[in-house]
């Protein structure tokens, strides 16, 4: 699974508890898309997730 290249932000781990308590393992995978980003002033294609895209930390081409 791809990180974000402005965040880091990835897969998180945990465990899924049933009503009986009993625990299972659990994958968490973050929104990250391929997007085209303007760095410094060439086009590039980035990972990026969601947060950051909506927030604005990146120029998109």
């Amino acid at each position: 699974m791809a990180k974000c290249d402005v965040c880091g932000k990835g897969v998180h781990f945990g465990n899924n508890v049933s009503h009986s308590h009993r625990r299972s393992n659990k994958i968490w995978k973050s929104n990250v898309k391929s997007v085209r980003c303007k760095v410094n002033g060439n086009n590039k294609r980035m990972y990026v997730c969601t947060s950051c895209l909506k927030s604005g930390r990146v120029e998109r081409a």
